[in-house]
């Protein structure tokens, strides 16, 4: 069996894409839909049954295997860089995931965990996922924080040569409409433009860098699931890992994509950023990818044109923007 928490969610259920596509549908899906839109991801895919986190975590906390498990891929999380409530944050990213590593190691099960790239901060600190460096990061968010908790505390009980905990970056692709303000940029500029006709970005309040030429290292789902799933066939590859491309690109880069992407010629708008996020908002991001490399991972990655156009005309503008395993 392999469990995937947060499998309805946006990189969860690309999981439980790539694993119907190389056949397997032995698969556990835990989150928790609520009134989200989220239920639309699992329609197309193909799982064994659907359980909720909680009943999920008391089956966890009993302390036997009832499932069988070969893997637990685990990226149910809040996600939101915004959210407020760190009591929440603390219980449901941290706590949960202390749980759910200690049970994996108990029984000797692959453990796959999503931090963030977003515990490296405002980047002053580099994004280095090699040696101890990651304890010192100072998070610019609750979010972040939660994430880096889990890593640091992983670290201290001499969990991390038993699992992997993956620093994704920029992720964007199909499966993400149920997020709201969460959304990629491209999925938001794609409506903006079918709308408006213009992509609005962010003005810069930094003199580094021009409006719209804020960097980002920006990852297509499909290659962040190829990642996955290479470290699940491989569990000698421990620790912390980057999970991006390794090249940074502008957001006017970005834009153009989805305009190239539309057959539209590119009308970019630069607006103010909100008071609330300018403290916290960060300018450049970049993977050092050599740790993943050199331990062996070999997947290539998707320039954010190809991505895009891919995300774009295969998914956007289709019938049917989600996910199919039966669909490359």
């Amino acid at each position: 069996m392999y469990i995937v928490t947060g499998g309805a969610g946006f990189i969860g259920s690309a999981v439980v894409w790539k694993l119907n596509r190389l056949g397997i549908e032995d698969i556990l899906v835990v989150d928790n839909l609520g009134t989200s839109e989220k239920w639309k991801n699992l329609v197309n895919l193909r799982y064994a049954d659907y359980i909720h986190k909680h009943q999920f975590l008391k089956l966890v906390l009993e302390g036997e295997d009832p499932f069988g498990t070969t893997a637990i891929v685990h990226l149910g999380a809040c996600s939101s860089t915004t959210e407020q409530d760190a009591d929440y944050l603390m219980d449901n990213n941290y706590r949960y995931s202390q749980i759910l590593a200690r049970f994996a190691t108990a029984h000797g099960i692959r453990l796959i965990n999503a931090s963030s790239a977003a515990t490296y901060g405002d980047g002053s600190q580099g994004f280095s996922d090699a040696g101890e460096g990651f304890l010192g990061l100072t998070p610019l968010n609750m979010y972040g924080y939660s994430k880096q908790l889990f890593d640091c505390w992983a670290h201290r009980q001499g969990l991390l040569p038993k699992l992997a905990s993956l620093k994704f970056f920029n992720v964007y692709g199909p499966n993400e409409q149920h997020k709201d303000d969460m959304k990629s940029v491209i999925c938001k500029a794609y409506s903006q433009v079918l709308e408006t006709g213009v992509i609005r970005l962010f003005k810069s309040y930094d003199g580094r860098y021009a409006d719209g030429g804020q960097m980002r290292d920006f990852l297509y789902v499909k290659d962040a699931v190829e990642v996955i799933w290479w470290l699940i066939e491989h569990p000698e590859a421990s620790g912390i890992f980057n999970v991006g491309c390794g090249t940074a690109r502008t957001w006017n880069d970005l834009a153009n994509a989805v305009f190239a992407a539309m057959g539209r010629e590119p009308r970019i708008e630069y607006i103010d950023m909100p008071e609330t996020l300018r403290g916290k908002y960060q300018y450049f991001t970049e993977a050092e990818m050599g740790k993943l490399r050199a331990a062996g991972c070999e997947v290539t990655f998707a320039s954010l044109e190809e991505g895009v156009r891919d995300y774009v005309t295969g998914y956007l503008a289709g019938a049917d923007p989600h996910l199919h395993p039966d669909r490359a």
